[in-house]
């Protein structure tokens, strides 16, 4: 009996190491698990916080090119200056303001060109009533002004125009609108007259102080919103030509 304990002793220890061993590596697996799903988590945090930087800086450096490129567009449009040589086959006026026809009246009445166009007149003015609120020396006579009352926009404007110098044989144009409402107009006029000499005349307003826009809130938020109209125009503009 003896000696059949101590074989049967022996046996047991030596299951015994082999069952230790055999429950020991489960959780010395499962360490390493811990510590490889730990690193990955690590390395998980560091790409989304890389991303979070880069998508920021991205944002940060768009607004800023935006907000320089508004200050130049701004800027453009403070520092306009008459044209020295203001001649033309043509004149065009876009309505907006008693300001800006009468300009354009006084460049005709002047000899600066021998026909005008007024674009986007109210379909109930006449030219009797144009002629009174201009202040015209004389009557705006069919044989040198003519009336657009099918433009209701910008890029109404620029379509009837375009169809108007055509149609006359105009190589040369006299553009006639406000100061901040230039740099859509030209755009306009020149995708719709990419072949005619466009000159730019811009008009002031006395009651719009460009020169200190910075300081105006209320002019600023005018030059914003022709900002983004101008943006607008430019992008359908190019899409349009890419057509």
């Amino acid at each position: 009996m003896t000696q059949a304990n101590t074989v049967i002793g022996s046996a047991l220890e030596d299951r015994v190491p082999a069952a230790r061993e055999r429950h020991g590596s489960p959780p010395r697996e499962e360490g390493r698990a811990e510590e490889l799903s730990g690193t990955e988590t690590g390395r998980l945090r560091k790409r989304r916080s890389g991303l979070r930087i880069a998508f920021v800086a991205v944002v940060v450096a768009l607004m800023a090119g935006a907000v320089g490129q508004f200050v130049f567009f701004a800027h453009k449009i403070a520092s306009a200056k008459v044209p020295e040589t203001a001649n033309a086959d043509a004149i065009v006026v876009l309505t907006g303001g008693h300001a800006r026809v009468n300009e354009a009246i006084r460049l005709l009445e002047e000899g600066r060109a021998n026909r005008l166009l007024i674009s986007g007149v109210h379909p109930g003015t006449t030219r009797e009533q144009l002629a009174v609120v201009t202040s015209s020396h004389k009557p705006l006579e069919k044989g040198s002004v003519d009336l657009d009352r099918v433009a209701l926009n910008t890029a109404g404007n620029a379509a009837e125009t375009a169809s108007w110098v055509r149609k006359n044989g105009f190589s040369s144009l006299l553009l006639v609108t406000s100061a901040y409402h230039l740099p859509r107009a030209e755009a306009e006029l020149s995708g719709a007259l990419p072949d005619v000499m466009l000159i730019s005349y811009p008009v002031f307003s006395k009651d719009l102080k460009l020169d200190a826009w910075y300081k105006e809130p209320a002019t600023m938020r005018l030059l914003i919103r022709e900002y983004v109209k101008y943006i607008v125009a430019r992008l359908r503009i190019t899409v349009m030509g890419v057509r």
